[in-house]
């Protein structure tokens, strides 16, 4: 049973009941994952480091920054392949 169907059991139980539907699932993740920030923020400024918000996303951009240029200098090259081609051998 995946996340939705086990809601919509939840709901149909709910209304069974005659209690209020419980809230969709997923609904609150962006919620949690600015919470997590705050807290990591706050465990920072607590312990006297300073907040460093985009360590995470620093990191990314500059691991997809060195790859895109290795990939830059063959981006325009193609290479043929054996037998792919549309000639008839005869």
């Amino acid at each position: 049973m995946n996340a939705t169907q086990q809601h919509m059991l939840d709901v149909y139980r709910a209304a069974q009941l005659g209690q209020p539907a419980p809230p969709a699932p997923g609904q609150g993740d962006w919620q949690v994952v600015r919470e997590i920030r705050d807290y990591r923020l706050l465990g920072a400024a607590a312990a006297g480091r300073p907040p460093r918000p985009g360590r995470l996303r620093a990191a990314l951009t500059g691991l997809f920054a060195s790859a895109a240029r290795g990939r830059g200098a063959r981006a325009g090259r193609t290479r043929a392949v054996a037998g792919s081609g549309s000639g008839a051998s005869g």
